[in-house]
């Protein structure tokens, strides 16, 4: 396997140091979703334009550099407005009437639920039990 290195603020470093066994994994996807044009059974993978990314993946992005609190990630939710897209996507794709660009979409929302859940686990595990009384 290759190894690659970047260079990240120490701010930003710190703040992935939990993630660290699972970093390979989560970049590799967002790379292979975003940026690449890999084929999977034959078929191009969806992609968006990250010059413009959708609204709930700046939400997420902008929640994040807030620099939130073990309890504010547990309690993160997308607003009222991205949670009616997700919804709107979904059901497009049971109807299998999503557009190539709405295909990309939906998935980067599926990983980004999927990174936005292991943050809540690893929240909840740095949270101190409450003493019993």
């Amino acid at each position: 396997m290759a190894q690659i290195t970047i260079e990240v603020p120490d701010e930003f470093a710190q703040r992935l140091a939990p993630f660290q066994s699972e970093l390979s994994d989560i970049f590799t996807r967002f790379i292979s979703a975003t940026l690449l044009s890999e084929t999977s059974d034959s078929e191009s993978l969806p992609s968006i334009d990250m010059a413009t990314p959708p609204a709930t993946y700046q939400e997420v992005v902008d929640f994040l550099i807030s620099r939130p609190t073990s309890q504010q990630i547990i309690g993160f939710k997308v607003s009222d407005q991205s949670q009616t897209r997700l919804q709107n996507l979904l059901q497009k794709n049971r109807e299998a009437s999503l557009s190539p660009a709405e295909k990309g979409e939906l998935d980067l929302y599926e990983q980004l639920d999927h990174l936005v859940s292991l943050l809540k686990v690893r929240a909840f595990s740095n949270l101190k039990p409450s003493p019993e009384v």
